[in-house]
């Protein structure tokens, strides 16, 4: 099973693109898509719906696992990144690839076993986890790899219980 792990933004959106079979995990890609911020905000929807296409195409995942919004501060910047969110969402509609919805604490625990780790400590078990030769980064990227890996480790639990 190929899973698309989206970190939504609107100025830097990380993904990764995990292959999942049974309880084994391989990165096969992971990076940012990124928007320029003197660009007005409508054209950087398009763009960032026109690049996670693409990623659509290329990779033609199996399923798509995207962070759910969580914000404790700026209202500005969360609606600005729920707008982002939504476009990414549309993509994977549109690519007719389902769609799978984790809060940042899920995220957290299932890659590092803390709800509250830190960056630096998903950035580090997303490479221990997946025996990368390198840490993850940006952080946006490693990010989407633990969103992937959230979801993975959902359908190695499903395995396991119809064994």
């Amino acid at each position: 099973m190929i899973i698309l792990g989206i970190d939504p933004g609107y100025a830097t959106i990380g993904y990764a693109v995990l292959e999942h079979e049974k309880a084994k995990n391989l990165l096969v890609t992971c990076g940012v898509l990124k928007t320029e911020s003197n660009v007005e905000f409508p054209k950087r929807l398009e763009k960032i719906f026109k690049d996670s296409a693409d990623l659509f195409l290329i990779h033609n995942p199996d399923v798509t696992a995207v962070e759910s919004l969580y914000f404790q501060n700026n209202q500005k910047t969360a609606m600005a990144v729920a707008h982002a969110r939504g476009v990414l969402v549309l993509a994977a509609q549109v690519a007719k690839v389902p769609i799978f919805e984790y809060t940042p604490l899920q995220v957290k625990v299932a890659m590092t076993g803390c709800g509250r780790a830190k960056k630096n400590q998903v950035m580090e078990m997303a490479q221990k986890s997946l025996n990368l030769d390198f840490l993850p980064k940006p952080d946006d990227a490693a990010d989407a790899i633990a969103i992937a890996v959230c979801h993975a480790g959902r359908l190695t639990t499903e395995y396991q219980s119809h064994d």
